[in-house]
């Protein structure tokens, strides 16, 4: 259930939260409960609204996936971050926990992806296909425990599970990741990816502006790489 405490960010016209890993941004016919859903009633109760509070969805991410989302509370706030969108003036940094270390330490990574709608899956090839999307990253190592590798990315393209194909293609699968190679699942059935900080223009006040997400609470390992980055 959404809490005050998940709040990152919150003004007149956007309100950005910290995702858990297994919770949705928006209704699917699976028909379990989802943030924007969710947010819309807190805001209603919170500011005694009559009736119900507009929210608009600016991005998403994927359900085993935990980390910043930010959503619009004014409609000229949603056409304007779209805007952003499109424009691809919004820095998306990302956490991954993986279970090799990339070769090099930094770099970018440069695919062509397919998505197969039939098993949800995203297929990488290093050479233009049909139908494909080129796809850009920039990654680099940040930490490192004895078994796994704290990568930082910067999503330069926003592709379906881009970043979770990517890494498996150069080797190096997402920490209970099974659908693209891990060795094992995470007891809480996530995955070890985290939309940690966002940067954009302000939709409205035009300044610049930084979200950044604290790992998910109560995870040893992630414990250990925040604090090794202190």
């Amino acid at each position: 259930m959404f809490e005050q405490k998940d709040i990152l960010y919150e003004d007149n016209h956007l309100i950005a939260v910290n995702k858990r890993c297994g919770d949705l941004v928006q209704p699917d016919p699976s028909g379990s409960a989802a943030l924007e859903t969710e947010i819309k009633e807190f805001i209603r109760r919170r500011d005694n609204k009559p009736g119900e509070a507009f929210l608009g969805v600016v991005h998403r991410i994927d359900r085993p996936v935990s980390g910043v989302v930010v959503f619009a509370k004014t409609s000229k706030a949603l056409a304007r971050m779209n805007e952003l969108i499109r424009n691809g003036a919004i820095d998306k940094y990302y956490w991954a926990v993986t279970e090799q270390r990339p070769e090099p330490e930094a770099g970018t990574l440069r695919h062509w992806l397919v998505r197969d709608g039939r098993t949800n899956r995203t297929r990488v090839y290093d050479l233009r296909r049909p139908e494909s999307k080129e796809s850009l990253l920039e990654y680099s190592v940040q930490a490192c425990s004895e078994r796994y590798t704290l990568v930082e990315v910067r999503l330069l393209t926003g592709r379906h599970h881009q970043i979770r194909a990517q890494l498996s293609k150069i080797g190096c699968p997402i920490k209970g990741d099974l659908k693209y190679g891990a060795r094992r699942s995470n007891p809480d059935g996530g995955i070890a990816l985290h939309s940690r900080r966002m940067e954009f223009e302000h939709p409205v006040r035009h300044e610049r502006i930084s979200i950044t997400a604290p790992a998910p609470a109560g995870d040893q390992l992630w414990r250990f790489f925040e604090e090794a980055l202190q």
